[in-house]
């Protein structure tokens, strides 16, 4: 008996509940599908599948036994890829997740430059909020806010980030830029909905943290609209540092009290990368993260793209 093919009808049938169709799909007989099928049973000792005329239902056992077959036969699937990746040139679909900010404001301009080093390889970038499982969402990389806790992945810290309090420099053009935390109270604010009615921001100058009631002028749950509304002069923003370091380059943007270190939840934020815990990194991973790490990760892991994700210059690879 062919164990692995034995393995691949069964979670096939599994998830189709048929014996016919799991026989279409493999291109054998329904009886030689029931045979092997028999000879699991048979040699583990267990009842995995209950037939009837009607339906297919797995046992207890059977479901278990499907549940770990999954994680299983795709694990071999990704070795088979990356031991033949190791003795070809990186190429094939990269598919990478990243939080929307983040894939706006750096990710675009590193892609591109990235593709001239290597064009054989194809990103496909999807941006959401919404956290996503690598493996059963199938993304090669995950770009996230906060440290990943579920098992089987690995992690790697790009940079520790830090939230800038920015306005236009219309919105300055006729007052006076603020000089204390509570000077913000005189002012328009641009706030990112959390959950509850009171807004703060937290003002930290070396050990000492000073929080700030305030009513915000606009409230929206997306970083994209408050950028695009600060940029329009509607008021002070807080944003990270990869979203408006661009703005602040090209002088649409100004950041006030850059004394202080300012958030809305907390100090300790950055930037990860997430990808699944395998025996062997596929060098496409591996170079992706690699170039990325370069061009935004200075010393002491703090954000530098700041000014330089415009005008990349890809050095050919080695």
């Amino acid at each position: 008996m062919d164990k692995l093919r034995a393995m691949e009808l069964f979670l096939s049938i599994s998830q189709t509940r048929n014996f016919s169709e799991t026989a279409r799909r493999f291109g054998i007989s329904a009886t030689g599908v029931s045979r092997m099928i028999t000879e699991i049973e048979d040699q583990m000792k267990v009842k995995l599948l209950l037939r009837s005329t009607r339906q297919v239902t797995l046992t207890e056992s059977g479901q278990e036994y499907a549940r770990q077959l999954e994680d299983i036969l795709w694990r071999i699937k990704e070795l088979q890829a990356n031991v033949t990746a190791i003795s070809s040139a990186p190429q094939g679909q990269l598919r990478v997740h990243s939080r929307v900010m983040f894939g706006l404001g750096v990710l675009p301009p590193l892609v591109a430059s990235f593709r001239k080093l290597y064009p054989a390889i194809h990103i496909q970038l999807t941006l959401t909020e919404a956290p996503v499982d690598l493996r059963r969402d199938q993304f090669d990389i995950d770009f996230r806010i906060s440290p990943p806790v579920e098992a089987g992945v690995k992690r790697r810290m790009l940079f520790q980030s830090e939230r800038y309090l920015v306005a236009a420099p219309s919105y300055l053009a006729d007052r006076l830029a603020p000089r204390v935390p509570e000077d913000i109270l005189a002012h328009e604010c641009l706030a990112y909905q959390l959950p509850g009615d009171r807004y703060t921001w937290l003002f930290k100058q070396q050990d000492a943290v000073n929080e700030i009631v305030f009513q915000p002028r606009h409230v929206s749950n997306s970083g994209i609209a408050l950028l695009e509304l600060a940029r329009l002069g509607e008021g002070l923003a807080l944003l990270d540092d990869y979203t408006v370091h661009n703005d602040i380059r090209l002088g649409r943007l100004v950041r006030v009290l850059d004394d202080h270190r300012i958030s809305n939840k907390g100090f300790d934020e950055g930037m990860y990368a997430t990808i699944l815990d395998t025996p062997i990194i596929p060098a496409k991973i591996r170079l992706f993260l690699d170039f990325v790490a370069e061009h935004v990760a200075g010393r002491e892991l703090r954000f530098v793209a700041h000014g330089r994700t415009a005008g990349l210059d890809p050095q050919p690879a080695g």
